[in-house]
């Protein structure tokens, strides 16, 4: 009985984080006007005909609060960043100076602002769902546990503590 305890315990808690990580990510890739290299995670390179990470293809660095600067490993692929850049939709126009992709981030207009607002607080009610879902499992599993054996009090007192 205290294994499924524990069990339920520790599968609440992950599911929990699991929501909690998931938000923070989402909300980490959101452009709050400071130029980032998070921006452009994601991004997928055609590298010798195969779909690879930007940051596995080239160094991603911000020389200032406004630019982002991609220095590729290999010259050739250049023209790829520059198209993976602007096909992942992201409100970037890149420039290729030869050398290296330069993009500059643009300062937010109000418009956008609020839209990034609305997605800040989709993704926060997005947690807030998956945190509850995980909750009424873990509920759901102290009853049946309660219904196979284990003490009322026991019952209470885990559900007491899930609910903090």
């Amino acid at each position: 009985m205290e294994e499924e305890l524990e069990f339920v315990y520790d599968s609440t808690k992950e599911d929990m984080n699991k929501a909690i990580s998931h938000m923070e990510k989402a909300l980490v890739k959101i452009r709050a006007g400071r130029a980032n290299p998070t921006m452009l995670e994601g991004i997928m390179v055609e590298y010798y005909g195969s779909p690879t990470p930007l940051g596995q293809v080239s160094n991603i660095n911000t020389p200032d609060a406004r630019t982002i600067s991609i220095q590729a490993w290999e010259k050739q692929i250049i023209p790829d960043i520059e198209k993976a850049i602007m096909n992942a939709g992201l409100g970037f126009n890149p420039m290729n100076n030869g050398e290296s992709v330069i993009i500059s981030v643009p300062p937010l207009t109000e418009e956008r602002r609020r839209d990034l607002a609305k997605l800040a607080k989709s993704e926060t009610e997005n947690a807030k769902v998956g945190v509850r879902a995980a909750r009424k499992t873990a509920m759901d599993g102290f009853k049946k546990l309660g219904n196979d054996g284990l003490s009322e009090d026991l019952q209470k007192d885990s559900e007491a503590l899930i609910q903090k």
